[in-house]
């Protein structure tokens, strides 16, 4: 009776434990991020592939995802990347399909929120910098909540509040916008280098053709003035 007892306690925490107001993972899935507001790095999208990442937002938090490809390799000659942004239940949010993109929305629902970068080319790879997180009215790192019912006395103190949260939205918006000046500025630098590379690859191949085809020249030229020493002499 006593192991019977038990058992029904044990599944009833189970039950109780299941219902969590945020959905869980596995913890092996890979592209799972949680705990930071803001990332930005860059990734290598295989081709014919799809890479896939996790953010998790509370509700009414404003959503942002910036994209922009560097590079391709291979013989990729499509620079678009399609990228789609889906909400914890599997509606689609935005999606876009372009080599730069930016995307806002607000969040509907607390959970994960599934961001999914695929490449069109069947022969090459894309790289791509991506700089997305959430932002809570203003504040850069946190949420914080107030008590309802709570009556601010000092309306100097309330301005003032209010006014360095408008500055941190203000800073936060700048730094996004440093932050994609400096995914261009990459993205120029991959574009020189691979200037540079075509044309010294270029520019040897083309002294490697004068070369042989001036010994080539030589040759012909040679074999024309031949003469046979062995022959009769008038």
């Amino acid at each position: 009776m006593l192991f019977i007892t038990a058992l029904l306690l044990a599944l009833i925490s189970q039950s109780v434990w299941g219902r969590k107001s945020e959905p869980s993972l596995h913890e092996s899935d890979g592209g799972l991020f949680r705990g930071s507001d803001k990332y930005d790095f860059a990734v290598e999208v295989a081709a014919a592939g799809e890479e896939c990442f996790w953010h998790f937002a509370h509700q009414s938090g404003s959503f942002y995802l910036s994209y922009l490809v560097q590079w391709v390799t291979g013989i990729a000659i499509d620079h678009r990347l399609f990228v789609t942004v889906n909400s914890p239940q599997g509606n689609l949010m935005v999606s876009e399909n372009a080599p730069v993109g930016r995307m806002n929305f607000q969040t509907e629902v607390t959970g994960f929120y599934r961001m999914c970068l695929g490449n069109h080319n069947h022969f090459g790879a894309i790289r791509v910098f991506v700089n997305f997180g959430v932002i809570y009215e203003g504040f850069e790192e946190t949420k914080m909540e107030t008590e309802e019912g709570e009556i601010v006395l000092n309306n100097t103190l309330a301005g003032i509040e209010e006014s360095v949260q408008k500055l941190q939205n203000q800073i936060f918006h700048m730094w996004r916008h440093c932050n994609f000046a400096r995914m261009r500025k990459g993205k120029d630098h991959y574009l020189l280098q691979s200037i540079f590379n075509y044309v010294t690859w270029w520019s040897a191949t083309q002294s490697l053709v004068i070369i042989v085809s001036g010994y080539l020249q030589l040759f012909a030229i040679k074999r024309l003035f031949k003469t046979n020493s062995g022959g009769p002499r008038c």
